[in-house]
C-alpha cells in the first residue's frame, strides 16, 4: 500500500517555520519544568507503594479519608486497573514508632487464634519485621499460610526442612490494612502489592536513568557515525535529544490535567523514553539510507534537493508505520490498565514527536551544517 505517490513537497524551504514550531514546543515545556517541576514516582524519590484489590465497587473518596484520619495526609491515593483497585503512594518508608506496637499486636492476635497457648519466641525485631522461632517445623509452615491468608505478610527464615523460624514484615501495607479493615468490615481486599524503595537506592536509579539515556545516545552517534558521515549523526542525535526533550516536557504540562493518566516519572517511563529513541532514530535512518542512495544516483543535485527528494520518496513508509503504531498505542492507553498506560502514553505522544522530527528537523539540521560549514558531503 502506498500514499502521496508523486508528492513534491519542499520540506527545507520551510525549515525554519519548523524550527519555531521546535522551539516554542521547547520552550513551553522547559519554562514547565523549571516552574512546575516533573513529578517522580517511587522509584526515583523513594517512599511506598500498595495496591489494594477489593471484592466490591469502592469509593476513592472514602479510602482517602481513611488514609488521611491514619496520618497519612500526603498519601496519594487513586482507583488501579478497575473500580474495585486501589493505589496508594506514601514517600514513607516505614511505619511511625508509635504505631508499631499495634501492628505486632495484630500479629499476636492472630497467632493465639489459630494456635490457642502456643509456644513461640522473639528472636529479632526490627523497625520493619519480626522474627519469631516456634516449636516445630510443621507448626511454622501453617502459620506461614494463616498469616499471608490474613493479609500479613510473612514466610519462612531459611528452606531447611527443620526450620522453625518465620520472618513477619511489619510495613505501611500492615498499617494502611489494619485501618482499611476496620472502617471497611463488609469490603474484604487483598494486598496485590507492595513496593519500598529508600532516598538513597531512589537516587542511585534516577542517576542510573539519566546514564542509561545519555549512553544510548552516544552509542548511536557512534554508530551513525560510522554508517553515514559524522555530520548526518549529529543531525540524528540532535534530532532525538528534540524528542526526548520536547516529550519530557509534556510530562511537566499535561500532569494532572488529564485524569487516569500517571505522568510520573519511574523506571517503566525510563524504559519508554529507551523505546522512543529506538524507534525514532530507525525512522530517521530509513530517511539517510534513502538521501546516501540518492546522493550516489544524483551527483550533480544540489544536496538541498536530494534531502526535499529522499524525505518525500520515504513519506508514504514513515506515515504508514507511524499510523500503525499509533493506533496500537492508542489502543494500549485506553484499555492496557494502569500498569501499562503510562508507558503507552508516552510512546504516542513520544512517537508523534519522533515522526515529526524525522520529517522536518532531522534532514533540516544536517542542511544547516552542510551548508554553514560549506563542506561538501559524497559516500
Amino acid at each position: 500500500m502506498r500514499i502521496f505517490e508523486n508528492l513534491n513537497v519542499d520540506f527545507l524551504g520551510k525549515r525554519k517555520f519548523f524550527y519555531v514550531i521546535s522551539g516554542t514546543l521547547f520552550l513551553f515545556g522547559l519554562i514547565n519544568i523549571v516552574f512546575r517541576g516533573l513529578e517522580f514516582g517511587v522509584d526515583f524519590k523513594g517512599g511506598s507503594e500498595i495496591v489494594l484489590q477489593f471484592s466490591k465497587q469502592v469509593d476513592i473518596s472514602n479510602i482517602r479519608d481513611n488514609v488521611k484520619n491514619i496520618g497519612l495526609e500526603d498519601a496519594e491515593v487513586k482507583t488501579f486497573g478497575g473500580e474495585t483497585g486501589v493505589l496508594i503512594r506514601t514517600e514513607l518508608q516505614e511505619i511511625p514508632r508509635e504505631v508499631y506496637p499495634r501492628i505486632v499486636s495484630d500479629i499476636e492476635k492472630t497467632i493465639n487464634d489459630n494456635f490457642p497457648g502456643l509456644e513461640k519466641r522473639v528472636i529479632d525485631s526490627t523497625s520493619s519485621s519480626i522474627t519469631y522461632q516456634l516449636p516445630n517445623p510443621d507448626t511454622t509452615d501453617r502459620l506461614v499460610e494463616i498469616l499471608n491468608e490474613e493479609g500479613f505478610e510473612a514466610a519462612e527464615a531459611s528452606v531447611e526442612l527443620d526450620n522453625r523460624q518465620i520472618i513477619v514484615s511489619v510495613g505501611i501495607a500492615d498499617w494502611i490494612e489494619e485501618n482499611l479493615r476496620e472502617s471497611m468490615p463488609d469490603n474484604p481486599f487483598e494486598v496485590l502489592k507492595e513496593d519500598k524503595v529508600g532516598p538513597k537506592v531512589g537516587r542511585e536509579l534516577k542517576e542510573d536513568a539519566v546514564i542509561a539515556l545519555f549512553l544510548s545516545l552516544v552509542v548511536i552517534l557512534i554508530y551513525l557515525g560510522f554508517r553515514f558521515k559524522f555530520v548526518f549523526a549529529l543531525g540524528a542525535v540532535m534530532s532525538l535529544f528534540h524528542n526526548v526533550l520536547i516529550t519530557l516536557g509534556l510530562f511537566s504540562i499535561l500532569y494532572n490535567v488529564i485524569p487516569g493518566l500517571n505522568l510520573e516519572i519511574d523506571l517503566t517511563i525510563v524504559a519508554a523514553f529507551l523505546t522512543l529513541i529506538g524507534y525514532s532514530i530507525n525512522d530517521t535512518v530509513v530517511i539517510f539510507d534513502r538521501i546516501r542512495e540518492n546522493m550516489k544516483i544524483h551527483k550533480t543535485l544540489p544536496l538541498f534537493d536530494v534531502i526535499n527528494m529522499s524525505v518525500n520518496k520515504t513519506m508514504s513508509r514513515t506515515v504508514l508505520t507511524g499510523g500503525t503504531t499509533l493506533l496500537t498505542l492508542l489502543v494500549l492507553t485506553i484499555f492496557g490498565g494502569e500498569v501499562l498506560r503510562a508507558f503507552a502514553f508516552t510512546l504516542f505522544f513520544g512517537i508523534i514527536i519522533g515522526t515529526y522530527s524525522s520529517i522536518f528537523v532531522a534532514g533540516a539540521l544536517v542542511y544547516e551544517y552542510v551548508s554553514r560549514s560549506k563542506k561538501k558531503v559524497q559516500f
